[in-house]
């Protein structure tokens, strides 16, 4: 049988706009975070046995100088780049680790000091890791730059070609997410907006306007993971947090189906959170709180029907209802989200850990989702792949 996981300690910096504090280098955020994670479970990184360390933009072993600032103990640092998702699979892999008995503790810890402004390809002498999803979606719909944008943005014109899906909808979204931020100290983007400002903000892709958009951050985050024998050894049991379900899954043959949808990563979310409603016994229905992987509105709507929220072709029902904000039937990305709280890339799926961590504490403040006792995470990368992570308190 595998071996039970827990988060036992979580830490994130702030999310900031690239260059906002002067100085700020990634070691100086693994250090932030890493020690708040460290202190969160009561430990030293002496009990760490291995570390996985996540990020995009960065030369090779930033993962071993970053987690240095915490300690030099000789332990196995494996460097984890998945794109968008590289900080769940970070998540992923330190659990692994944990599950099949290879360790008692593990860090995951994941970092992005982006350069403002769009994402750009380092390299322009080799295959692009997206170019077979882009030629096959500039068939669909005319190409368009930056590319991000554009994908999830013609997704979201295909959903509104088949199911009546309107601007307002995806405006909706943005508009949630944003009034969640207000209430979030580590958001890069803490500032509530109207609906009628998100949709008349300037139109990067139609119908993505850009405070629909998440934006390039720096920031880091971590989570501390153990064993059950490490949780009952160090009396952890009353702040533990219970991994009851987690999967990843890459690119399937029907993501080039001839849809926008399956080509950013809707088949591949769907098959993940399968998954881990059979590992963990849950349905949609037994879910309290989410963090979903929301770099734009339209993503957010497509993740609804791929998470099992509603069919397919009604999530537009779930905006109109309220159903995934406060007092509906799930509360969706109560932390703001990538939209509002931001994206460094190598970060986001540490701080969505760290967030459904707080809310199963009951610790998330003015954020808190009341009563709640099951989260589901949702973090996805393009060329591609995705973590789903179900978790509920080890006390229940």
């Amino acid at each position: 049988m595998p071996e039970k996981v827990f988060v036992v300690g979580v830490g994130m910096t702030k999310f900031e706009k690239p260059g906002r504090r002067e100085g700020w280098d990634y070691p100086a955020m693994a250090k932030e975070s890493g020690g708040n994670a460290l202190a969160d479970a009561g430990i030293d990184y002496g009990d760490v046995e291995q570390a996985f360390v996540g990020y995009v933009y960065g030369e090779s072993t930033s993962g071993n100088r970053a987690v240095y600032e915490l300690g030099m103990t000789g332990i196995p640092v494996v460097n984890v780049n998945n794109n968008c998702s590289t900080g769940s699979t970070a998540l992923y892999l330190a659990a692994q680790a944990i599950r099949g008995g290879l360790a008692d503790c593990t860090l995951a810890l994941g970092f992005e000091k982006m350069q403002p402004g769009s994402l750009t390809s380092t390299y322009t002498d080799r295959e692009q890791p997206m170019m077979k999803h882009l030629l096959a979606l500039a068939e669909l719909y005319e190409f368009a730059m930056p590319p991000a944008p554009y994908m999830f943005g013609a997704a979201g014109r295909e959903h509104m070609d088949r199911y009546g899906t309107t601007p307002e909808h995806f405006a909706k979204i943005g508009w949630k997410n944003h009034k969640h931020s207000v209430n979030n100290p580590y958001a890069q983007f803490q500032q509530e907006y109207s609906l009628q400002e998100i949709l008349d903000a300037p139109t990067i892709y139609d119908p993505l306007t850009k405070l629909q958009c998440s934006p390039t951050s720096d920031g880091s985050g971590a989570a501390i993971l153990a064993s059950e024998r490490f949780v009952d050894e160090h009396g952890l049991a009353d702040r533990a947090v219970e991994i009851v379900g987690q999967t990843m899954v890459t690119d399937l043959a029907n993501t080039f189906d001839g849809t926008a949808a399956g080509l950013v990563g809707k088949h591949m979310s769907r098959a993940a959170a399968d998954k881990v409603y059979a590992q963990a016994g849950l349905t949609p229905d037994d879910v309290d709180v989410i963090e979903l992987h929301d770099c734009f509105s339209a993503n957010e709507l497509l993740t609804y029907e791929a998470l099992g929220l509603c069919g397919e072709g009604e999530a537009g029902k779930l905006v109109d209802n309220d159903d995934t904000t406060y007092g509906g039937r799930w509360v969706v990305n109560p932390s703001g989200g990538l939209i509002s709280k931001g994206h460094p890339l190598g970060a986001t799926g540490l701080a969505q850990c760290a967030e459904l961590t707080w809310q199963l504490r009951g610790t998330a403040d003015a954020r808190q989702v009341e009563g709640a006792r099951v989260a589901l995470q949702h973090n996805i990368g393009l060329g591609g792949a995705v973590v789903v992570t179900a978790y509920r308190p080890a006390n229940r």
